[in-house]
């Protein structure tokens, strides 16, 4: 079911936001726009950009879940690249498909439960680690900066990894606007 969508430049990205039904408005559509960009710069994504983010539920993480990961039960975010993670390394912008003039290449979709977002920030199951308690708003932009960067080939499988993502995760929450 289609929501609110909302489209919000923060150059050189366009982040189109669609805020589905019964998705509670606990952060600023900008806000989140903002946070966005900030992880798309630091991830050295292509420009000019776009990405898509859906505000939704758990119903329709649930779905989303078992369709592309093979999991039961709803999550907090899910990321779509388009792109390959090589596509975030400088050397390879040489590389690229180049686009018509105008034109933003799209990096990617972040589906966010806000219903998730809440649930765990009200129980203390929010947060890197699965035990902050802290805002359902701190928590969703922590979701959000969290499917940037799985867009950008950012990923937590190896101890190593996961390390170097949450650091960078905390260092762009610090940087909030």
């Amino acid at each position: 079911m289609a929501g609110q969508m909302r489209s919000i430049y923060v150059p050189p990205f366009r982040i189109d936001i669609d805020r589905r039904p019964g998705a509670a408005r606990i952060v600023p559509d900008a806000r989140l726009a903002r946070a966005i960009a900030r992880g798309l710069a630091t991830a050295n994504a292509p420009s000019p950009a776009s990405v898509a983010l859906t505000l939704t539920d758990d119903a329709a993480l649930t779905e989303l879940n078992a369709a592309h990961m093979g999991a039961d039960g709803p999550t907090d975010v899910l990321s779509f690249p388009i792109l390959s993670p090589e596509a975030f390394l400088p050397q390879s912008r040489a590389a690229a498909f180049p686009l018509p003039p105008g034109a933003r290449q799209p990096l990617g979709d972040i589906v966010v439960s806000v219903e998730r977002a809440i649930e765990q920030a009200e129980t203390g199951r929010g947060g890197q680690t699965g035990e902050i308690r802290w805002s359902a708003a701190d928590e969703l932009l922590l979701l959000v900066t969290h499917g940037t960067l799985h867009l950008c080939g950012w990923d937590h499988v190896e101890p190593q990894e996961e390390a170097a993502m949450r650091a960078l995760e905390r260092r762009l929450l610090e940087a909030r606007p």
